[in-house]
């Protein structure tokens, strides 16, 4: 039972790196539109290229890594946001969009086989970025007293710019797997389901 929740010394390694590849999508800044109180950054492309090249598993833990760091006090969000206070403040609903964003990616993916098809990938990341909104806008309205209608109206302004970093992370993914198929997710997924119904004693490959 212990061995089939135990990471393998890579897939810590690819956590922490997407993890940090989230931070360093922030390093561009952040502006606000239409008075929005929640800022437009690429930092939302994150959790996309996590799960779609990651999987669910390792793609959300990549986030929730990013967003134990952002608690502990490190400047890793937009901005040099970081502490505490980032999850009373009205982005805190997007930030756990994050993780399930990259869940549901990545569960996308690796349900579309080996070698998922362009579009596949997009529909994976287009969904994606439309469940970090989904979480995102009312939990801003709960948190900042807008109401949800005008909350929701305010926020069509990322659905461009969300669909945009949609496109660019599918394009990302889909290239990775082709150079490297052994690493997409449903590859690693059958390599893992196979050692964990016969021999769990290899590790490693990812």
């Amino acid at each position: 039972m212990a061995g089939r929740s135990r990471l393998p010394a890579s897939d810590l390694a690819r956590i922490a790196a997407f993890a940090a590849l989230t931070a360093v999508l922030g390093l561009p800044g952040s502006f606000h539109l239409f008075g929005n109180a929640v800022p437009v950054t690429l930092q939302s492309m994150g959790p996309l290229l996590a799960g779609a090249i990651l999987g669910a598993r390792r793609g959300a833990l990549s986030q929730l890594l990013l967003l134990a760091l952002v608690a502990a006090g490190l400047p890793l969000l937009a901005g040099g946001r970081g502490g505490l206070g980032v999850f009373a403040g009205p982005s805190v609903g997007y930030l756990a969009g994050f993780v399930v964003s990259a869940f549901v990616v990545g569960l996308i993916v690796e349900r579309s086989g080996r070698r998922p098809g362009m579009h596949w990938v997009l529909v994976a990341t287009l969904l994606g970025a439309a469940t970090t909104l989904a979480i995102g806008i009312p939990v801003q309205s709960a948190v900042t007293g807008v109401p949800l209608t005008e909350t929701f109206q305010l926020s069509l302004a990322f659905v461009p710019g969300d669909a945009a970093k949609a496109v660019f992370a599918a394009l990302v993914a889909s290239g990775a797997q082709r150079a490297y198929p052994d690493a997409a997710p449903a590859a690693r997924r059958e390599r893992v389901e196979g050692r964990t119904g016969g021999d769990d004693t290899g590790s490693g490959r990812a």
